[in-house]
């Protein structure tokens, strides 16, 4: 495994990214999935606002993302498939759902968006369980 760049030591390194997806995939779940589930009949109507077919299949999908792959985030379990459907939902919440709304109320999904791609592309890291079940580093 290379060495994360700035990084005084690869499992320093190691340790942050952990910090940060334990941290960003806790409060997805916590925050913001949890409250989706079940989806209310505003967020359902919200999520067929934005022209999604079967509205309620989307907003079940968006809540489970939330809720499920900021778990799994957090635990660095199927890291990669989880950043990616919670990629995909913010993706949503960012360009469709919040288009028209000034950057500061997109940002929260942009950042959450960000993580995602960054895990997407990493995996979970050496402190993930991805890491202690699948007996690789990344």
């Amino acid at each position: 495994m290379g060495r994360i760049a700035g990084a005084s030591s690869p499992a320093l390194g190691e340790l942050g990214l952990a910090v940060v997806r334990v941290v960003a995939g806790t409060s997805l779940a916590l925050l913001h999935g949890i409250g989706k589930l079940p989806p209310s009949p505003r967020f359902v109507d919200g999520v067929g606002g934005l022209g999604f077919p079967l509205p309620i299949v989307f907003a079940w999908a968006a809540g489970i993302s939330e809720f499920a792959g900021g778990l799994l985030l957090a635990a660095g379990l199927f890291t990669r498939p989880a950043a990616f459907f919670v990629g995909v939902t913010m993706s949503v919440a960012a360009f469709l759902r919040h288009a028209g709304d000034p950057l500061a109320k997109r940002e929260l999904a942009l950042v959450y968006l960000a993580v995602a791609i960054a895990f997407l592309l990493y995996g979970s890291g050496r402190y993930g369980l991805d890491a202690l079940f699948g007996g690789k580093r990344r």
